[in-house]
């Protein structure tokens, strides 16, 4: 367990709260917490700014180590942190700023379907997805795929779903990395990680995963809304998923193997669950490789369930999903390591940018970005809790003070378990349905352990990146119904 943090943060403005590298020994970088006032007592009480203070810590880290207004404690760096190394200086990359669940991620569809049509249709929508795309823990697909394939999948990705009729073209035109990040080596992967992935290939699993019919009830730039292909009144379908056991059997792996490399490296961090390597050394190349083969699976696995998606639409509405408008808007991950350029004290680097429960956020003009979002920027996916909203923004030219990344939702702020105790009486679904908003869930303390009430205001979580300058608002979507894992 790591120490308590013991400090006090400085405030630099109204969104942003510094810990000084005179904080500790041995930081390298000062800590950069992005949040309002009223957050501070909360973001202070889960004690995620030691973990911000610790990651400050990392050889080659350059700026600071930074965390989103969503931070909540994490394994290693918390969720919500972004940090950068300077490979060419002994940067180093560390599981724990990746996360178990990595390239857990989210993607949004858009739709020409009337609001009123999917208020009529939303239950059996709901019975219909939640019958045809597998949710729970453990749970397993009909896509099935052998060791071969498997390994397919890993380095092609999204493009390998696609290619076996499960989507189209554009889906992999409008996906961070077009679906799949290159270096990626199934070889540097464990047999027992092969063997839990093998099955679960379109399965949504458990804790936070979801799908979500929503209506778009608020547009604040009208043209980046109109550049996305989003407007007022609208039904957008929310995916929110990873590599599913696949990735947690990889970190599991590395995480474990890296405690006892760090030494061999000379190289010493505060708490453990940091121990890290060298991205240059043969160890940090196989780390990615299998990292890259993780995140590819979470893209395959998020286009083969858009694929169940469109296809539940196709039988309640009997309609294409072509005919009725089921475009991908794009889709990002939260939990990766990428390597990024950037300019370093006025000199051009090539950075390992660790995002753990953040999102990329890339600005116009960026060459990464597919040609119909050039002028407006990335579109930034950030769900919410199933009772209130989530949100669509745009990355901005100030984004680059944190290498382009921005939140990622709204943030826990109670723990699983303290969520069933305050949930314990309550009857989620019957509150969700006073709402109007409908649930379909697996597993007995699904609704308990995501219920609203254990997650931040993720408007004001939104509103402080905006305030920043680090994304910008673009639409507003509420929730009709949701499938839980």
């Amino acid at each position: 367990m790591t120490r308590a943090f013991a400090g006090k943060l400085e405030k630099v403005d109204d969104c942003k709260w510094r810990i000084p590298r005179t904080y500790m020994d041995g930081m390298r970088v000062e800590g950069l917490i992005y949040a309002d006032e009223n957050m501070i007592p909360g973001i202070l009480g889960d004690n995620a700014p030691q973990q911000v203070a610790n990651a400050a810590h990392l050889p080659g880290i350059v700026r600071a180590s930074i965390a989103m207004p969503d931070i909540h404690w994490g394994y290693g760096l918390p969720i919500g942190g972004v940090i950068a190394t300077d490979i060419d200086s002994g940067g180093v990359v560390t599981p724990g700023g990746v996360g178990y669940d990595i390239n857990c991620g989210v993607r949004l569809l858009r739709s020409d379907i009337s609001a009123s049509s999917a208020s009529r249709n939303i239950k059996k929508l709901l019975d219909t997805l939640f019958s045809t795309v597998p949710a729970g823990v453990g749970s397993t697909g009909d896509i099935h795929i052998g060791a071969k394939q498997q390994k397919e999948v890993m380095v092609k990705g999204a493009a390998w779903v696609v290619e076996k009729g499960y989507g189209w073209q554009s889906d992999l035109e409008n996906c961070e990395e077009n679906g799949a990040i290159d270096g990626a080596d199934p070889e540097t992967v464990s047999e027992r990680a092969l063997k839990r992935a093998r099955a679960q290939l379109g399965t949504l699993g458990s804790g936070n995963h979801f799908l979500e019919i929503q209506l778009v009830d608020e547009i604040y730039r009208p043209e980046i809304a109109e550049a996305f292909g989003i407007k007022e009144g609208m039904i957008t379908v929310m995916i929110h998923t990873g590599s599913r056991g696949f990735g947690h059997q990889i970190c599991t792996d590395y995480a474990s193997e890296m405690i006892k490399l760090s030494g061999k490296y000379g190289i010493s961090v505060p708490d453990r669950q940091l121990s890290c390597v060298p991205v240059k050394s043969s160890h940090g190349r196989d780390y990615l490789g299998a990292m890259r083969s993780a995140a590819n699976f979470a893209w395959g696995n998020r286009q083969a369930i858009t694929h169940l998606v469109r296809t539940s639409f196709e039988k309640v509405f009997g309609e294409s999903a072509a005919s009725m408008g089921m475009t991908l808007v794009y889709d990002v991950a939260h939990n990766i390591a990428k390597l990024e350029k950037y300019t370093v004290d006025g000199k051009e680097r090539v950075l390992c940018v660790h995002r753990k429960g953040a999102t990329r956020a890339f600005p116009p003009g960026d060459e990464a970005l597919p040609a119909r979002y050039k002028a407006s920027g990335q579109p930034v996916i950030i769900p919410g809790d199933m009772g209130r909203y989530s949100y669509l923004l745009a990355g901005t030219s100030l984004g680059g003070e944190t290498f382009y990344s921005t939140c990622h939702g709204a943030g826990r702020c109670l723990s699983r378990t303290a969520a069933v105790k305050a949930a314990r009486g309550r009857s989620i679904s019957g509150e969700l349905e006073g709402k109007g908003i409908f649930v379909r869930w697996t597993g007995r303390d699904t609704l308990a352990e995501e219920a609203p009430s254990a997650y931040k205001d993720v408007t004001r979580v939104v509103d402080v990146v905006e305030k920043a300058g680090i994304s910008a608002k673009v639409a507003r979507m509420k929730p009709l119904g949701v499938v839980k894992g």
